[in-house]
């Protein structure tokens, strides 16, 4: 997915993250991501958030962090992560924009938990920024085959791999389902009158028990640097 995707959803929607009205039905994988990413922070000096996005996550973690340095790819979203980044008053987070795809600017094992909350997978080829012993752990939707090899191409050991599938998001009529999928990385604009037919199919394929809604399967992911 290119940058000029996440730069458009940053300007349209304020930042990553939806605007759709829904609610999600069974076991949230992201609440539980969370939970424990809150209860592992304050055992860990030096933070990484992978692919910070418009860095509200990096800032509500931070409450229970010593250290948290995001970075995203993307300008637009780093411009806003700025922005509440200092209205937060916030003194022990950092925002730096940089991407995967060149030589991260931080210090070989600067880091001893990098999180990646649907982030670039491709930060677990960076393994030199991790201290030996230190811990990578993730939350993602896709890609998971990518993650293992990953995981197991650069070394990391203690891998643990837990998939949630139950989870159901629904939404109370099209309008709202449209907004949703539109900002799932890689889909087209479906909210556009050009994209109707479309859309409605996209709804017809997707009716749960009567009701308009998304099958939400994540998985979490969790590794240490030897």
């Amino acid at each position: 997915m290119g940058v000029e995707w996440y730069d458009m959803i940053a300007r349209r929607n304020g930042g990553y993250k939806s605007n759709a009205v829904f609610t999600i039905e069974g076991i949230s994988a992201e609440q539980i991501f969370e939970e424990r990413l809150m209860g592992m922070l304050p055992n860990f000096n030096s933070v990484l958030d992978a692919g910070c996005g418009h860095g509200d996550f990096t800032l509500k973690m931070s409450r229970h962090a010593k250290s948290i340095i995001g970075f995203d790819n993307s300008v637009e979203m780093i411009k806003i992560a700025e922005s509440i980044l200092e209205e937060s008053k916030v003194n022990n987070v950092r925002i730096v924009c940089a991407s995967t795809k060149t030589d991260l600017p931080f210090n070989d094992e600067q880091f001893d938990l990098i999180y990646d909350r649907r982030g670039p997978t491709s930060i677990l080829n960076h393994s030199r920024i991790l201290f030996s012993g230190g811990t990578v752990f993730g939350i993602h939707s896709g890609a998971l085959q990518t993650v293992k090899n990953r995981l197991n191409s650069n070394g990391y050991i203690n891998i643990e791999i837990e998939e949630f599938n139950s989870a159901i998001i629904f939404f109370p009529d099209e309008i709202e389902f449209a907004k949703f999928i539109s900002g799932i990385p890689g889909n087209p604009e479906y909210t556009t009158p050009e994209l109707k037919k479309e859309l409605e199919l996209r709804v017809q394929q997707n009716i749960i028990n009567g009701k308009l809604g998304l099958k939400d399967y994540k998985y979490i992911w969790k590794a240490n640097k030897p």
